[in-house]
């Protein structure tokens, strides 16, 4: 046995060998091109502490921020066969719910609750951005469908935070149906004389926008939110004008009369008790 090569240069290179460098352990920020530790960023509830840009926060986080454990009680959410029109592209659909399931560890897009804030409960519920893109298909509007009536039933308001590209493109006119029927469960809260916020945040656009997204009693949006239907460069290129730079922005909707609050992430829980306290 040769110590020098088999023992002392081993230990020589343990010494001097780089340290891997775990992924994703700085966040650029994309306003002001700040370099952010992810530490710093969870606990300033991600938003940068230079210019106060809103990073994307992911439902599980959001109900953390807004709820400790013992607040917040998950409504299981019905069953939905998968797949019903056998749809593939590069993938099949079947394929592609496995994936965001394990990665997600959600059976889909949206998580509903009963939480209590300051001691108003409420029902609520949370795209989740993560899964798909927050897309609506069957299984999303069968959860606002069930948490309007679970809102019904207990009297309770109900609150949705929205994060969603629009319709879910692989359950094709399902989908799509999904936009009337949400529609319908907030006439339902209207009629129960229920409370209804909803709480826009980045990025809420598509299908949803177009339905249950923009149908609240009150409805706030998170500061720096992209809010819209169809993307800004498509309707340029349609009416063939030039766009304000913060056209689909929060605050370019609150000046325009499309929002009535917008707020700040740290504020959000306070506007929300505040309401309740002031509605119910």
């Amino acid at each position: 046995m040769n110590w020098l090569t088999n023992f002392v240069k081993p230990k020589l290179s343990a010494l001097v060998r780089k340290k891997e460098v775990p992924e994703n352990l700085w966040n650029n920020c994309p306003s002001c091109a700040s370099m952010i530790h992810h530490k710093d960023l969870n606990e300033n509830l991600r938003v940068c502490a230079s210019c106060n840009y809103h990073f994307r926060m992911t439902a599980e986080k959001r109900i953390e921020v807004l709820f400790s454990k013992e607040k917040f009680t998950e409504i299981k959410l019905n069953e939905i066969p998968d797949d019903p029109l056998k749809f593939y592209d590069k993938k099949k659909y079947k394929d592609r719910l496995k994936e965001y399931r394990k990665k997600t560890g959600r059976e889909d897009a949206f998580i509903l609750g009963i939480g209590d804030i300051d001691n108003k409960k409420a029902i609520y519920g949370f795209m989740n951005f993560n899964f798909m893109g927050g897309s609506m298909g069957r299984a999303v509007g069968e959860g606002i469908v069930r948490g309007a009536q679970k809102a019904i039933e207990n009297k309770y308001p109900y609150i949705i935070f929205t994060s969603s590209g629009g319709a879910r493109m692989q359950e094709g006119t399902i989908s799509l149906m999904q936009m009337p029927r949400t529609v319908a469960a907030v006439e339902l809260l209207n009629v129960n004389k229920i409370p209804y916020i909803v709480v826009l945040t980045e990025p809420t656009t598509g299908g949803v926008t177009a339905s249950f997204a923009m149908l609240g009693d009150i409805t706030i949006a998170e500061k720096g939110s992209t809010i819209g239907f169809a993307g800004k460069r498509v309707i340029q290129d349609t009416i063939r004008e030039e766009l304000p730079f913060n056209f689909q922005k929060a605050e370019y909707l609150y000046d325009h009369g499309m929002v009535d609050i917008v707020v700040e992430r740290k504020n959000l829980k306070k506007t929300i008790s505040s309401l309740l306290h002031h509605i119910s």
